[in-house]
């Protein structure tokens, strides 16, 4: 054998050396990660739909790949069992209780199986142990959900651009107060007003709470009339005495009312007196007539005194009278008015009473 064909022989035993080891690495690679190599125990979970889960793909637990999915069968009328190797050593980690659902490693990645949950109250899996599903969204179900989302978001949109338009427009309050100057100067008026009163209350308030301090003061009237119970009690005998001459006034009143009545009433001598003209008249009348008779009594008196017969009688009583005024002590002498100029006062009175 030549030397050329000895040179070709060790270069294809090289390549094929390589190609072998390549081989063994790709296998390892592969087995290492489908986790062929290691010893893993076997679960399932049933659910209702995988949404595009295939065998091979992985099953993760806490963020950790743990396994792979070995195999996906249908099972009863219409759900999916799927069956997944894991690894042995996290199998103390996952509880029966645990829960089974499907995720993707992406919006559009690959689908994998997730595991959540577990309480330590429970025991861990064993081989062949069946985890409670948790069945995926629908995508279709999604992409219907954000269809309708997006029609809403369209009449949203259409309804907002109208409401826009109209306020650019000047329609409406918002649209008005913004387009027209006069609604908005009468706008910042009522917030200045407003101002003002928020102001003007601020300032109420803390007189208000300077009243308080002032009521709270010891030795003031106020702090008195709250804390001390015999100016307590002393105010409230005063407040009962006024409402007993409060009481009497009106019984006063009522009396002064009922008397006024009577006044004004013609049934009674003293309302006929104030009231009745015509008995005003007639007692007026009387009292001339009666002016009158003295006058003429009088007269006929004096007549009677210088009468010769009745002349004696009335010495006699003359001497008689100074005979007594001599026997009683001397008083200051009063002067005695005429009978003309008492006559006379009396004309005066009934002419101011016309």
């Amino acid at each position: 054998m030549s030397t050329s064909e000895n040179k070709r022989s060790i270069i294809v035993g090289v390549f094929v050396f390589l190609a072998i080891v390549i081989l063994l690495a790709g296998i390892f690679t592969l087995g290492g990660q489908q986790k062929r190599f290691m010893e893993s125990i076997a679960v399932r979970a049933v659910f209702d739909d995988v949404a595009g889960l295939r065998a091979g793909n992985n099953v993760w637990f806490s963020g950790v790949k743990i396994g792979t999915i070995k195999t996906i069968n249908l099972y009863g009328d219409s759900q999916v069992e799927v069956v997944m190797n894991i690894e042995q050593r996290v199998q103390e980690y996952i509880r029966k209780d645990a829960l089974a659902r499907i995720s993707s490693e992406s919006f559009i990645g690959n689908k994998n199986i997730v595991i959540d949950g577990g309480t330590q109250q429970a025991p861990p899996v064993s081989d062949g142990d069946v985890l409670k599903a948790v069945n995926p969204l629908n995508t279709d179900d999604l992409m219907e959900t954000l269809q309708k989302n997006n029609q809403n978001l369209v009449a949203i949109t259409g309804d907002f651009k109208e409401l826009s338009g109209k306020i650019v427009r000047g329609e409406g309050t918002v649209g008005a107060i913004m387009t027209d100057s006069t609604l908005a100067n009468d706008l910042r008026t009522m917030v200045a007003n407003l101002q003002q009163t928020s102001r003007s209350t601020v300032n109420a308030s803390k007189a208000l709470s300077q009243f308080t301090s002032k009521l709270n003061t010891p030795g003031g009237l106020a702090n008195e009339l709250m804390t001390d119970k015999e100016v307590f009690e002393q105010l409230k005998t005063s407040m009962a005495q006024l409402e007993e001459a409060t009481a009497s006034a009106n019984e006063i009143t009522e009396n002064l009312r009922t008397t006024t009545n009577r006044l004004n009433n013609n049934n009674n001598a003293v309302g006929v007196l104030l009231n009745d003209q015509e008995f005003a008249k007639q007692l007026q009348s009387t009292m001339q007539n009666l002016e009158t008779s003295t006058q003429k009594f009088d007269q006929n008196m004096q007549a009677l005194q210088n009468n010769f017969l009745l002349r004696g009688f009335f010495r006699k009583q003359a001497k008689e009278e100074a005979k007594r005024l001599e026997q009683q002590p001397v008083q200051p002498v009063q002067q005695v008015q005429p009978q003309d100029t008492i006559r006379q006062q009396r004309q005066d009175t009934l002419q101011q009473k016309q």
